[in-house]
């Protein structure tokens, strides 16, 4: 009950886990995009956000939310028994996580700016569980998965989040473990 829980959780997260990843993953690519959300302004002496959230990264996030989503609309069948939504709504399940995913990170970005905390640096727990709230209150618009769903993403991420991102520092993909 529990695995099956879990496995539920991480398939259905995961638009928003490629959403995430993909700021990382598109680094060096569509550097043309690589403009901060922000255009370098500040708020009271802080950036806004930081020099690290990017028009490219919120553009891959979204399109790799909407990707993922499209390619388990067309695995729905083999993937049946751990599906929880009815994925012929693809493109907004894709979009709403993934954008969800990449302002619920921005969102923190935000206040991690404002109270001091300076990129890279870790802030625990909301550098865990940021892109998941977003994630689950923006596709909560069409699809609310369930508070055991919630609670168990929100869990699992915590973890998951710590993981990949100390793998990605060891693979030289990051330079910072958080």
């Amino acid at each position: 009950m529990i695995l099956e829980l879990i496995l539920k959780t991480f398939y259905f997260m995961m638009p928003a886990y490629f959403a995430n990843m993909a700021p990382v993953i598109c680094k060096k690519m569509f550097k043309f995009l690589a403009k901060p959300i922000d255009f370098g302004k500040t708020l009271n002496g802080k950036p806004i956000f930081g020099k690290n959230k990017t028009w490219r990264g919120l553009i891959v996030a979204v399109m790799f939310g909407i990707i993922i989503a499209y390619i388990q609309f067309l695995l729905k069948d083999t993937f049946a028994a751990i599906t929880i939504i009815n994925y012929s709504n693809w493109f907004w399940i894709g979009l709403l996580l993934g954008l969800g995913a990449i302002l619920g990170d921005l969102a923190k970005s935000f206040f991690k700016r404002r109270v001091g905390v300076k990129s890279g640096q870790p802030w625990i727990p909301f550098d865990q569980i940021d892109y998941t709230l977003g994630a689950i209150l923006f596709v909560s618009l069409i699809y609310f998965p369930g508070w055991n769903i919630l609670i168990t993403a929100l869990a699992m991420n915590f973890l998951l989040h710590i993981i990949v991102n100390h793998i990605a520092y060891w693979t030289h993909i990051r330079n910072e473990k958080w």
